[in-house]
C-alpha cells in the first residue's frame, strides 16, 4: 500500500524520487555518478579527496554503507584492495560490483611477477587513468550502462545526462591541450607513479621520481642523483599529490633550486575542487603557471 501511495504522490507531483542506492570508492567517480545519476541515485563514497586511495581503514560504517547499496563503483586494477573486505563484510548478495577499468587501455602491466622488493607495483598496471581525462569519458559510459541496466526505466534520462556531461567535457579537453601545448616536451619529476596517463595524453618527459620505487621513501643518495638530474635537464617543477607528506620533495626542491607544486587527484582533495573537472583545471593550470 505504502508503495501504491508513493507512486502516486509521484504521478500526481512530477516529483522525481533516488531509486538507486550507490557507492563509490573514490570521490571522482562519485562526482561522475552524480553527474549522469543526478535525482534519480543517491550517491556515497568510502575514500575522501585528501585521502591516499591505496590505503583506507576497513571501517564497519563503510560496510553499512555496501550493506544498503545497489552498486559499487571502483577504479580496480588493484587500487582499492581494501574494497573486497568491505565487500565481504557488507554481507549484501545483491550487491553489483562495476569495476570502470574494464575498457581502459591500461599502461605499466608489469611483465613479470612482483614482489615487495619492487615496492607498491600494481600487478594488473597503473590504475591512475582517471588522470587522462580522455578515460573519464570510459568511466562516465561505463556509469551509464550500469545505471541503466540498474533501472531500464530511466535509460533516457541517463543517457541525456551522459551526452549533457560528455559534451561539457569535451569542450574542456579542447581547452585543456590548448593550455597544455606550450609544456609539451618539457621534463618533470613527480613525487609518486601516480602520472603516467596524464603524462602521456599531455607529451610532458616523466625525468624522475622523488620516490626511487612506488611507496618507497627517497635516500640521500636517490636525492643526489635527482639533483644531478634536474640540474643537467633544467627541470623547474615537481609535481606531487597532496594527499602525501611534502617533506621529501621540500628537501629536494632546496637542494635543487626548484618548485613543489602539490595538487589534488581526486575531488574535494582542496577546498573549492567539487568535481573532476575542477580537480582538471586546477592541475593543469597549477603546471602551466609554474613550469613556463
Amino acid at each position: 500500500m505504502k508503495k501504491i501511495i508513493l507512486l502516486l504522490l509521484i504521478a500526481v507531483t512530477g516529483i522525481s524520487y533516488a531509486n538507486i542506492k550507490v557507492v563509490a570508492t573514490t570521490t571522482v567517480i562519485y562526482d561522475l555518478v552524480k553527474e549522469i545519476g543526478k535525482d534519480k541515485v543517491m550517491v556515497d563514497f568510502i575514500a575522501r579527496g585528501d585521502q591516499d586511495p591505496h590505503f583506507i581503514d576497513v571501517l564497519p560504517s563503510y560496510m553499512i554503507k555496501l550493506r544498503n547499496a545497489d552498486i559499487l563503483f571502483r577504479i580496480g586494477m588493484g587500487l582499492e584492495m581494501w574494497s573486497d573486505q568491505l565487500i565481504d563484510g557488507s554481507r549484501n548478495s545483491n550487491l553489483k560490483v562495476i569495476d570502470l577499468s574494464s575498457n581502459i587501455q591500461k599502461k605499466e602491466v608489469p611483465n613479470f611477477k612482483p614482489d615487495a622488493s619492487y615496492g607498491d607495483v600494481h600487478p594488473f598496471g597503473n590504475p591512475h587513468y582517471w588522470m587522462d581525462p580522455e578515460n573519464a569519458r570510459i568511466m562516465a559510459k561505463e556509469i551509464y550502462k550500469a545505471l541503466s541496466s540498474e533501472s531500464n526505466r530511466d535509460e533516457s534520462y541517463f543517457k541525456k545526462n551522459l551526452d549533457n556531461y560528455l559534451s561539457e567535457l569535451e569542450k574542456k579537453i579542447i581547452e585543456w591541450k590548448s593550455k597544455m601545448a606550450p609544456v609539451q616536451g618539457k621534463p618533470i619529476i613527480f613525487f609518486h607513479a601516480s602520472w603516467i596517463y596524464f603524462a602521456e595524453r599531455y607529451g610532458i618527459i616523466t625525468s624522475g621520481f622523488v620516490e626511487p620505487k612506488p611507496g618507497i621513501s627517497p635516500s640521500p643518495s636517490h636525492n643526489a642523483e635527482l639533483v644531478q638530474l634536474i640540474k643537467s635537464k633544467g627541470i623547474k617543477i615537481i609535481v606531487m599529490e597532496n594527499y602525501y607528506s611534502d617533506s621529501a620533495p621540500n628537501q629536494l626542491a632546496r637542494l635543487a633550486g626548484i618548485k613543489v607544486v602539490k595538487v589534488p587527484t581526486a575531488v574535494y582533495g582542496v577546498r573549492g575542487i567539487n568535481s573532476y573537472i575542477e580537480m582538471m583545471d586546477y592541475i593543469i593550470n597549477q603546471i602551466v603557471q609554474n613550469i613556463l
